[in-house]
């Protein structure tokens, strides 16, 4: 489960220009004469009539000089173009957190790792193993300088890393056949047949990504360590999942204080195969770009109860769906006794909720299914605190800000021809019945 940080020192600024000889060296030159030290600038065409193109700017915001920051907007303003500050503190215009808004933005967070990784606490299995915490570091360090779009490198793992693998996959699995979700039941053997899943080797997160790429648009990204909730949820809009790729201590082969590669491919990954949840999934991190830091602990409450906890209705029972559930063999026979207390799933009473992160939970939430758990999410997301309507572009992996007219029109005219698609089907379909 991702951790929570509110440390921020990234502000951007969204404005629109026509096409003039000079024009964008205009604002930058507004940028400069205030000290504001740029990071990145980005430029598309406009979905607005009146312009030709827009830009982002990213640039670093300090304890300070949120003034100057504040009068360089102003002086841009002055010039008859709307911007808009997309972070920071001022309260002068308004502002959400700083958020990705393409896929290889996600280069910009991903090692921010809040813990773990190649730094372990002192109650970890392998914090006084100075071998464990040296191979712990090599296979960070493939994390760290992976960039959007390269392959996933391949870890050649040990012997030693393999039995314990084994160990983990051998008696997690004979509870799946009665204890997950027909869905996780279902893809679980695919990912037998196509991924090299099996007890005498780790399957590799570039064969996965691979595979998941083909089934639901979902991918892997390796991580380094655990990310903060923002930014762990903000893959997710994505379709992406952070996953880390070393493994537990030998020497505790059926537990672990951190997600490893054990609790991510076993527990995690055989559901992002699936539309259903995979849907479910982007429905969280859509709803967390430039949330606030408060949505930003609902969302992940939310997240820990069903993507980690979740239980779901199948037939007249129930079944887990949850990665921590089904990455732990323990905590799989437990949750589905009369001992923990159940509920239907309802975010905004999940959002709520208090959980132990040391012990079993003594409540779950339960889906009816995931369609209806993305609908209530969506639902849900609507009450957050964000002035603006986006939505995820799968075509250009990115995000459009639906804040003109002309943006609205384009999403009506892709929900017309859904439509029109769909009425087409259904016609051809009377005739062949």
């Amino acid at each position: 489960m991702p951790k929570e940080t509110t440390e921020s020192n990234l502000t951007s600024i969204l404005f629109s220009i026509n096409d003039k000889v000079g024009g964008l060296e205009e604002y930058l030159g507004i940028v400069r004469r205030h000290n504001v030290n740029m990071t990145r600038i980005e430029s598309r065409p406009s979905k607005n009539t009146k312009f030709d193109y827009e830009f982002f700017l990213d640039f670093e915001t300090h304890a300070g000089n949120e003034g100057e920051v504040d009068k360089m907007l102003q002086e841009i303003r002055d010039t008859g173009v709307e911007v808009r500050k997309l972070s920071g503190e001022s309260s002068s215009v308004s502002e959400v957190p700083w958020f990705p808004r393409k896929i290889s933005d996600l280069d910009h967070f991903a090692n921010k790792v809040m813990e773990m990784g190649e730094e372990l606490e002192a109650d970890h299995p392998g914090f006084t193993d100075e071998a464990y915490r040296q191979r712990r570091k090599d296979i960070v360090k493939i994390a760290s300088e992976y960039k959007h779009g390269q392959e996933i490198p391949r870890v050649e793992y040990t012997p030693q890393e393999v039995e314990t693998w084994g160990m983990v996959y051998k008696n997690i699995k004979k509870y799946f056949p009665t204890h997950a979700c027909k869905q996780h039941r279902y893809i679980y053997p695919l990912l037998e047949q196509n991924c090299g899943y099996g007890e005498t080797s780790i399957p590799q997160l570039q064969d996965i990504s691979t595979f998941l790429k083909e089934c639901t648009g979902f991918s892997l990204r390796p991580v380094a360590g655990l990310l903060s909730s923002r930014d762990f949820l903000n893959g997710l809009a994505f379709r992406v999942f952070h996953a880390t790729q070393y493994i537990r201590h030998h020497k505790s082969p059926l537990y672990t204080p951190e997600p490893d590669i054990c609790h991510e491919l076993l527990g995690h990954v055989p559901l992002f195969a699936d539309p259903d949840f995979a849907d479910f999934s982007q429905e969280i991190g859509l709803a967390s770009l430039g949330a606030t830091d408060d949505d930003i602990q609902k969302l992940s409450t939310c997240y820990w109860f069903t993507v980690e906890y979740g239980l779901c209705k199948e037939g007249k029972g129930v079944r887990a769906y949850g990665a921590g559930l089904l990455s732990s063999f323990g905590e799989l026979e437990y949750c589905l006794t009369d001992k923990p207390q159940l509920k239907p799933f309802d975010p905004f009473e999940a959002c709520k909720q208090k959980y132990p992160i040391t012990e079993y939970q003594p409540l779950y939430f339960v889906a009816e299914s995931f369609q209806s758990a993305q609908e209530k999410m969506r639902v849900f997301a609507e009450t957050l605190s964000r002035p603006f309507s986006l939505r995820y572009n799968p075509f250009t992996q990115s995000i459009d800000i639906l804040d003109t007219k002309d943006k609205l029109v384009s999403v009506a005219n892709t929900i017309k021809a859904n439509a029109s698609s769909l009425a087409a089907a259904l016609h051809r379909m009377s005739f062949v019945e």
